[in-house]
């Protein structure tokens, strides 16, 4: 086998088990507010709070507003990224124009050319951590952590084996200049709330 072949095998087995692990999740009383992925194998439930969804919306808006209301922009939607066993579902994910769903229905994460996601205390080492290295391995041109606690945001760009480089840190309240980048726009943060 090549290793190629041995990747997508893996990634066949992933999706299968995957599979099996959110049908088991829709049938729990997970409670409403709540978001539910699996990342590196893990059951992560989350409470959604009021000023994670400002700076989500915020984000989507602004995508919104660049490419259209037909942008495939998408929060909270699972997409099996490269790694042991991760079905995420990032806070903000947009995908090319020409992405399509895959024969078992899900979005690939081939055509995710950028992801946001906004910080909760309990995941953070996800974000920071586990899903960074995922989104890198998947060569994600840009990903964006969005971290209310500490009132900054920070850019990561150009994935490298399986990592980025050290992010550019923008603070909560100054404009993030992502012209350039895939999304090539200027995101505004002066109304992203801080907990």
């Amino acid at each position: 086998m090549t290793i190629l072949e041995d990747r997508i095998e893996m990634a066949d087995a992933n999706t299968k088990r995957l599979d099996e692990w959110f049908e088991r999740l829709e049938r729990m009383p997970v409670p409403e507010g709540y978001k539910v992925e699996i990342v590196g194998g893990n059951v992560h439930m989350t409470p959604q709070r009021d000023t994670h969804w400002v700076i989500i919306r915020r984000i989507v808006r602004a995508l919104e507003d660049r490419f259209g209301m037909k942008v495939k922009a998408f929060s909270d939607v699972r997409i099996d990224f490269p790694g042991h066993e991760n079905g995420f579902c990032p806070d903000v994910a947009l995908l090319k124009d020409s992405a399509k769903k895959d024969e078992t229905g899900h979005w690939r994460y081939q055509d995710v050319v950028f992801v946001a996601e906004v910080i909760s205390k309990g995941t953070a080492a996800n974000d920071y951590g586990s899903k960074r290295f995922a989104y890198a391995e998947a060569e994600v041109p840009l990903y964006v952590i969005a971290d209310p606690y500490q009132g900054r945001c920070h850019v990561y760009t150009d994935p490298k084996r399986g990592d980025y480089d050290e992010p550019t840190k923008v603070d909560f309240g100054k404009d993030i200049d992502l012209t350039g980048t895939v999304v090539d726009l200027v995101l505004k943060t002066d109304d992203f709330p801080r907990d």
